[in-house]
């Protein structure tokens, strides 16, 4: 069986929400393919753009990016590389060792963030026209598929609630213990900043 064969997919519910996701995905990558050639960059050089812009700076090293968006480090470097001759970024060296750096946008990379990361507008908008209820169960199907994708090591790294140490479930309630408060559906964070690996 398989998800791409019409019959089998047409038949199967299962199916068609793969193949749904698939074609999801497809426009994400329309969307920023689009936005790159306006601005003659390619689409993994705005989303590094975008992820240095706001990230903090501890995550902004070639390894980290590396992990961050799956790709090798000679792959990421190369791409810093034409960041920099753009003077989009700058390297900052670190100190204490000078073959380490980290990555800081100049002006003109912020500017570029500005214009490019409404690249995901007509999905924002989409979302934006549903009802409370539809947005909480799409949210809650969406963090229970990164999480068990997490699970399967398909997504190496994830800064959510559900792999932080602040994170606990008291009574079938999540809960946050750095916030101290209870987290409804909606408070789940996918990526956030005061994540602490358990």
């Amino acid at each position: 069986m398989s998800v791409f064969n019409l019959n089998d997919q047409n038949s199967n519910l299962d199916n068609k929400i793969v193949a749904g996701l698939d074609r999801i995905s497809q426009v994400f990558k329309t969307l920023l393919w689009e936005k790159s050639k306006t601005f003659n960059l390619s689409p993994i050089q705005i989303q590094l753009l975008i992820f240095i812009a706001y990230h903090s700076e501890e995550k902004t090293t070639i390894s980290y990016l590396s992990q961050e968006f799956n790709l090798s480090k000679p792959t990421i470097s190369d791409t810093i590389k034409t960041l920099e001759q753009k003077l989009l970024i700058e390297k900052m060296v670190d100190v204490k060792d000078t073959r380490s750096y980290r990555i800081k946008l100049t002006e003109s990379g912020k500017n570029i963030v500005l214009e490019t990361e409404n690249f995901v507008n007509p999905l924002e908008e989409i979302i934006g026209n549903s009802t409370h209820n539809e947005k909480l169960v799409l949210w809650q199907n969406i963090t229970n598929i990164i999480q068990q994708l997490n699970q399967l090591k398909i997504i190496s790294i994830q800064r959510n609630c559900f792999n932080c140490k602040h994170y606990s479930v008291q009574d079938d309630v999540s809960f946050c213990n750095l916030l101290n408060r209870n987290l409804e559906t909606e408070d789940i964070r996918i990526d956030c900043g005061e994540f602490e690996k358990i």
